[in-house]
């Protein structure tokens, strides 16, 4: 199986190569010069390797570590930013064409299987001392494993949480303490409420922080029970609202027993996407459009989180983007009241929830000439200038020991921790549509057994297809 994935990678590479010139498609590269000051010494120096990514977001922050690296270590990194159409095939094609060899470059990690097997990564030198538990989670490892095989270097990551309205938790922790003290016939009076039974206040006080703690859901049956007993704010739509059209946020219903490839994603006897629990997942979430109304036809990630920041909602999930932009409108006064990030709840008591992650990552060229130079500034990608990647690009480092003093992101970092990395097998290229469209089937009433089955059938008869 693999030789024969291998021979079909590598012919459908070439024969793109073949089919197309070279230097029509690469007028992009990029030579930082603003940050050596005009030195020529600079491009003196006689060790050079490219640097290729595809986010222009990234741009000060790999040009900042070009010019450190190449100063420490007395030689010339040049980024080069390209577009990410095509973009496997466009490495293939520098490398197989160009005098100037993309030696690194960064890439997402469901594409590591197709690079790999087309000798365009290649295990990493020295993986041991840097892709190790010390600097990464567990789901960061997984994604850049390959056959057992260490075949990149993780740099980012994407992953979703769920983002709580503080203050409206704390009015609901208030609410439910004195009905249930009330409800209890307590009669310790210190201070008389609206109907006119004395309520003890110090008691009062303990029972809603006890309350207060517990509004942060531990399971779907958590957020259930706020919204069934908050009476809500004026101005409030509803308890919880997220983009149910978008699989990265829909994925943790199912991603602790919908298997694809196994935590690495590239095991291809682990497929098992037929099973009770995925079934009894998707029932749960099939309910929640009974309670929560959300228009899937109307909804964006972009409108929830709006939503939440209007303060319309008590409850959203969002991506490592939050991070930012709720501190920003916090700031600024658009958003008015207190808020928190936290894992996301489990299904249910008896079922877990785990959700997806998408990694960036370092790979080495296996066409490469400068290996042993490209590893190096992989690895210093990695760890030295992971502190500083956030700050540079808002994208969140991989790297553990980064942003230790952020709180929202060390949330998403325990959530990051315990996701389920995108399968990196070229077969299920087209899963996560596949998924997306029977969530969205699921959403609207449709049945759940068969739609489960006609899935793993479809996914099963690809992976036999590809043998």
């Amino acid at each position: 199986m693999l030789l024969n994935k291998r021979f079909l990678s590598v012919a459908a590479v070439v024969a793109m190569a073949a089919a197309l010139f070279y230097g029509s498609t690469l007028e992009m590269r990029t030579v930082v010069e603003e940050d050596t000051g005009g030195s020529h010494l600079w491009f003196e120096k006689t060790d050079t390797i490219y640097f290729w990514y595809t986010d222009e977001a990234m741009t000060n922050f790999i040009n900042s570590a070009a010019v450190t690296f190449g100063e420490q270590e007395d030689v010339r990194v040049i980024p080069v930013l390209t577009e990410d159409s095509e973009y496997l095939e466009a490495l293939n094609q520098a490398s197989l064409h160009s005098d100037q060899v993309p030696d690194a470059y960064i890439i997402n990690n469901d594409s590591l299987e197709k690079a790999y097997l087309a000798g365009l990564a290649e295990e990493v030198r020295d993986g041991g001392a840097v892709c190790n538990e010390s600097y990464f989670p567990g789901a960061a490892l997984s994604a850049v494993e390959y056959r057992g095989k260490t075949v990149a270097y993780p740099l980012s990551y994407e992953t979703s949480i769920l983002v709580y309205n503080e203050t409206y938790l704390a009015e609901w922790a208030a609410q439910t303490a004195q009905r249930d003290l009330l409800n209890a016939g307590e009669d310790l009076a210190s201070e008389e409420n609206q109907s006119g039974i004395p309520v003890d206040e110090a008691q009062l006080a303990a029972l809603t922080e006890e309350y207060f703690r517990k509004a942060v859901p531990a399971t779907v049956d958590d957020v259930l029970n706020i919204a069934n007993t908050f009476d809500l704010p004026e101005g409030v739509d509803g308890v919880l609202k997220w983009d149910v059209t978008d699989i990265f946020y829909n994925y943790w219903i199912v991603g602790n027993y919908m298997v694809v490839g196994g935590d690495a994603g590239d095991d291809e006897a682990r497929i098992d996407i037929n099973n009770q629990e995925t079934i009894q997942c998707l029932e749960v979430y099939k309910a929640l459009n009974q309670f929560f109304f959300i228009e899937s036809d109307t909804v964006t990630y972009d409108s929830v989180l709006q939503d939440f920041i209007d303060g319309k909602t008590v409850y959203t999930i969002a991506t490592t983007d939050a991070a930012a932009r709720l501190a920003e409108a916090k700031e600024n006064g658009e958003l008015q009241f207190d808020y928190g990030f936290a894992m996301m709840p489990d299904v249910s008591p008896q079922l877990q929830s785990r959700s997806m992650s998408v990694t960036k990552a370092v790979a080495v060229n296996g066409y490469s000439e400068n290996k042993d130079l490209a590893n190096r500034f992989a690895s210093y990608l990695v760890t030295e200038c992971a502190g500083s990647l956030y700050e540079r690009s808002g994208k969140v480092p991989a790297n553990r020991n980064a942003n230790l003093d952020n709180g929202a992101l060390q949330i998403f970092m325990l959530e990051y921790g315990e996701s389920i990395p995108l399968p990196k097998m070229m077969e299920t290229g087209n899963f996560w549509l596949q998924l997306e469209r029977l969530f969205s089937s699921v959403w609207n009433g449709a049945d759940v057994t068969a739609l489960v089955e006609e899935l793993s059938n479809q996914i099963l008869s690809q992976m036999g297809d590809g043998s």
